[in-house]
């Protein structure tokens, strides 16, 4: 019998990948939101646009579900910053690999690992930019240009980033793509 990983892994479509999320989230109670989405596309956009060296579905399917264990609203600083270990943990459950598992658990730096797989990266870079330019109970989105200063300057100041250049760049082509 096939596992749920091997289910997802197998399908390299975004948008069936993303249908199948929708269903799993409704059958399981997972944390799946548009939001969730947003950032997917935003992966598959940068690693397609870039050419970055890693295996796109992959990292697309761990943007997907890297926080299924996430609350939505939630006053525990501790729980927040569980979520992804959670997560990682509920997903080994379901077949993934240990690898795929800690490139999920590494997408927020809570976890503490130092040695981060470089996935781990680009799933970093997305949850923030994505998380910045949406609007959110408590604030409007950020523009664009203001999302990549804070990022840069502000949540990934003191932390080695590998593709933080390179996203700058690709933020900046698709800037400049006409709508």
């Amino acid at each position: 019998m096939e596992t749920f990983a091997e289910y997802i892994l197998a399908e390299e479509d975004f948008d069936n990948k993303v249908e199948i999320m929708y269903y799993f989230k409704n059958k399981r109670d997972i944390f799946f939101d548009p939001s969730v989405a947003y950032k997917a596309a935003i992966v598959k956009m940068f690693i397609d646009c870039m050419k970055i060296d890693v295996d796109c579905n992959l990292v697309v399917t761990a943007m997907l579900l890297c926080a299924c264990k996430k609350v939505e609203v939630s006053s525990d600083l501790e729980k927040i910053k569980r979520y992804a270990k959670e997560s990682a943990e509920y997903l080994e459950t379901l077949g993934f690999s240990k690898r795929f598992c800690k490139i999920c658990e590494d997408h927020n730096r809570y976890s503490g690992n130092l040695n981060r797989e470089r996935e781990s990266d680009i799933l970093e870079l997305a949850n923030q930019f994505c998380g910045m330019t949406v609007d959110r109970p408590e604030r409007t989105s950020f523009p664009i240009d203001e999302a990549i200063v804070l990022m840069e300057h502000r949540n990934l100041k003191d932390v080695t980033n590998v593709y933080l250049e390179k996203f700058k760049e690709f933020i900046q082509v698709i800037k400049e793509v006409p709508a």
